[in-house]
């Protein structure tokens, strides 16, 4: 049965927490929005595990929206393996004068994206492209994001090829993000990249901010 674990025992989804008015100001009720849909649709779509609503605010929705404060108005960014739309969704009502692409192979992760969520919510900032990373156009994004997709040497060749010359990459990552920029350094002449570096987003309004890998290309 959806939203139940396998040993059966209901599960309650997290209330939302009192930060999540403070980040997403007047985008919350879209907010909320997304966090029912995704509570409706996400055991039975594959979009979300049950396990994961007791969290659903505090590590998907609020980690992911904090990281538009890295973002200006006018920039074009793509959301490489959105999924149910994390990050992209969430930083797309936190920075509405920003233009997100949300990128997902899964067909029915991006039917239920374009037919289901962003018509759902109103975002006229988001389009869907479904397809891998390397059918997206290249060099055609000032920032490219990604949230639990691969490791980020992995992840950088996937991503460099989308962004222009200065562009930027966002990835969120976890307490081993000074070590996975260890393990991309020898990367950088090859891919023009500038310079790594570990920043946190949402610092003044989380508990819990969220950790940013900044990559930024020559």
């Amino acid at each position: 049965m959806a939203n139940e674990p396998e040993s059966g025992a209901p599960v309650t989804p997290e209330v939302e927490p009192a930060s999540a008015v403070a980040v997403f100001g007047e985008g919350i009720e879209k907010a909320r929005k997304y966090a029912q849909l995704l509570i409706r649709d996400g055991d039975m779509l594959g979009l979300i595990g049950p396990r994961e609503l007791p969290k659903l605010w505090s590590r998907h929705i609020l980690n992911s929206a904090v990281v538009a404060e890295h973002v200006k108005p006018g920039l074009k960014v793509a959301d490489v393996g959105s999924g149910a739309g994390l990050p992209g969704i969430p930083m797309a009502i936190v920075q509405p004068q920003a233009e997100f692409v949300l990128i997902e192979p899964m067909e029915r992760r991006a039917t239920w994206l374009a037919e289901v969520a962003i018509p759902e919510l109103g975002l006229t900032n988001v389009q869907v492209l479904r397809g891998r990373a390397e059918e997206a156009p290249l060099r055609n994004y000032d920032i490219a994001t990604a949230r639990a997709v691969s490791a980020l040497p992995k992840l950088l060749k996937m991503l460099v090829p989308l962004i222009v010359p200065g562009g930027q990459i966002l990835a969120l990552k976890g307490s081993k993000a000074g070590e996975e920029i260890e393990e991309s350094k020898p990367l950088a002449k090859r891919m023009k990249i500038a310079d790594f570096e570990v920043i946190s987003a949402g610092s003044q309004v989380l508990d819990e901010p969220t950790t940013v890998v900044r990559v930024t290309l020559l």
